[in-house]
């Protein structure tokens, strides 16, 4: 027998079913995630020197990314419809000349429900975006490590990842 708890999203004889958030307090929340877009070496090279043939790759990503956040609830069946008040998306080298793009996004609102999907959506999309928009320079380009960050507020408070 686990000592996890049941799961929120699932009836006892295990059909799916939307949380009813209705009397959850409404409180400051706060999500990160990150999405990791490895490239070979050669492609990275060209990617940093903007040798790219469908132009520049961060701005397109930036604003995929956002609005894939905004538009969470529409793809993924059980997640609530929410208003978001902030969606940041930041897309930078990865530390230590490793060949690759971080992709984090930062999504805050004050709700009922937490956003981990909306950053954790808004970080895989803009990573895809990057991806179609350098596919051309090679293949073998990867998108990999989406996970959540930090998220705060709700009942569960603050969590970072290690």
């Amino acid at each position: 027998m686990s000592d996890s708890p049941p799961l929120s999203h699932l009836e006892e004889d295990g059909g799916s079913r939307m949380v009813n958030v209705g009397a959850k307090p409404i409180t400051f929340r706060t999500a990160e995630a990150e999405a990791i877009v490895r490239y070979p070496v050669e492609a990275f090279h060209k990617v940093l020197a903007g040798e790219i043939p469908k132009g520049g790759i961060v701005e397109p990503a930036r604003v995929a990314g956002i609005l894939a956040a905004k538009r969470t609830a529409e793809l993924i069946p059980m997640c609530h419809g929410l208003s978001l008040d902030w969606v940041q998306i930041i897309i930078e080298p990865l530390p230590n000349h490793e060949p690759g793009l971080s992709v984090r996004c930062t999504a805050s609102l004050e709700g009922r429900t937490g956003v981990e999907m909306e950053a954790m959506m808004g970080a895989t999309m803009a990573a895809l975006t990057l991806y179609d928009m350098t596919k051309a320079l090679d293949k073998r380009i990867q998108i990999e490590k989406v996970r959540l960050l930090k998220k705060t507020g709700g009942k569960s408070g603050t969590w970072k990842a290690q």
